[in-house]
């Protein structure tokens, strides 16, 4: 391997005139300029030196927010079982549980997790986990394509922004169009015969928090197939998926025992009808019985087609976020179902309190009124004023969607003199 070379001279030459530059050294120097002038660096000091000045610098962090943000990373409460259940050695494995014999713990946590998306979703199968919401909704547009053999799909305007651009990239050299329903009073509109796309993806709730009119879904999805990305929460008091015609349900289940983390990493389920099994990316978990009678688990589908087809593949997953998902499956099996129901009857509650004390201030209003534990509150243009004033009192208010609206998540982290703090403190404005 000591004479391997990733490029040669001649491909590293065409790839620096791509972008007008002549040499490696020319290309550093602009970091060098741009980064490495403002960084100064002190000679090798101990590790417990090097511990001592890590926590002088982690306690300029503020922390003692109370949260309303939301639009895909909630604060939910997280049970200390969780971190001392995941230790265990049971399921200390190698990377990838290809030798079932040494790996049972792990296998059966997919398992159990597979099930336990299958009776939230109501759907008949369930992958291992992909990396997250956003990826879950590209593979699922990429597998209605190969499956319908259409390359156009129609995507809700009022989808995560960060799922929307994650789609984009999947479908970009694919050359799958994507078209956007607009979105009226929150809601997504879908008119006439849908059978010229592949699939429609929607999002249950919506960005807005928006309940999505989900009677009318499958009446007029004509052909395309129905993609849902939904709320694992939701899904405690909202109907499932499979009851108003989904083909495939996804979703992020960062809620379910998982860290914001400053943004991950989180995991991604996807569901789907037994008909679309065998397109499911990743690995599928199934459940037998060894020589002796005795349950066993083994990996039973893995789409390990990128190994064969390479760029013609339809994914190029072949494994899970293990960890994640044992992370939400303790979480789940810990609160069970009407223990998840609780938590979130809790936060719907706590939401629509807030939503109706914050739109008796002169001047604020709620846009849309279908809405679960996330609202969007219109300002009247105040909305930087607004999330200034509340952050100066440790309040983290919400999202600016623009300079008057801002989304605002509530779960069952915020207690209700919060929600009195949160009000009073906008009303010093008005």
């Amino acid at each position: 391997m000591n004479n391997f070379l990733a490029h040669t001279d001649e491909i590293r030459q065409t790839m620096l005139g791509e972008i007008g530059l002549s040499s490696i050294d020319e290309l550093f120097s602009l970091i060098s300029k741009e980064v490495r002038s403002d960084i100064k660096l002190t000679s090798g000091i101990s590790e417990l030196k090097a511990q001592k000045e890590l926590k002088k610098l982690s306690k300029k962090n503020e922390i003692d927010f109370v949260s309303f943000l939301g639009g895909g990373v909630y604060n939910r409460f997280i049970p200390s079982a969780i971190g001392e259940i995941t230790r265990r050695f049971e399921f200390n494995t190698a990377y990838t549980p290809y030798q079932p014999e040494i790996s049972q713990g792990t296998l059966q946590m997919i398992y159990e997790f597979q099930t336990m998306i299958c009776e939230l979703t109501g759907m008949d199968v369930s992958n291992a986990s992909v990396y997250d919401g956003a990826t879950a909704c590209a593979e699922a547009v990429a597998m209605a394509v190969k499956i319908k053999k259409k390359s156009k799909i129609l995507v809700s305007d009022a989808l995560n922004p960060d799922y929307k651009k994650v789609v984009e990239t999947y479908c970009h050299d694919a050359g799958t169009v994507i078209e956007y329903a607009k979105v009226v009073d929150g809601k997504t509109l879908l008119d006439g015969d849908l059978s010229e796309y592949a699939a429609v993806l929607l999002q249950i709730p919506n960005y807005y928090g928006v309940i999505e009119n989900i009677e009318e879904l499958e009446g007029r999805k004509g052909t395309a197939l129905l993609i849902a990305c939904v709320d694992p929460m939701s899904l405690s008091v909202l109907k499932t998926p499979c009851s108003y015609g989904v083909d495939i349900a996804v979703g992020d289940f960062q809620q379910l025992g998982l860290a914001m983390s400053c943004g991950g990493p989180h995991g991604g389920f996807m569901a789907a009808k037994s008909a679309y099994a065998r397109q499911l990316p990743g690995r599928i978990v199934g459940m037998t019985v060894d020589k002796e009678g005795k349950r066993a688990f083994t990996l039973t589908l893995q789409a390990r087609e990128q190994h064969i087809r390479r760029e013609k593949a339809t994914s190029n997953i072949c494994t899970n976020n293990s960890l994640m998902a044992l992370s939400a499956t303790v979480y789940m099996s810990l609160l069970g179902f009407e223990g998840m129901k609780e938590v979130e009857l809790l936060s719907v509650q706590r939401a629509h309190q807030l939503a109706e004390d914050l739109e008796k201030i002169d001047g604020l209003g709620i846009l849309y009124k279908d809405f679960l534990n996330e609202f969007v509150l219109n300002t009247n243009g105040m909305s930087e004023r607004i999330l200034s004033h509340l952050k100066r009192s440790g309040i983290l208010g919400g999202i600016r969607l623009d300079e008057n609206n801002i989304l605002v998540a509530v779960t069952e982290m915020v207690e209700p003199e919060s929600l009195e703090l949160y009000v009073s403190k906008v009303k010093e404005l008005f």
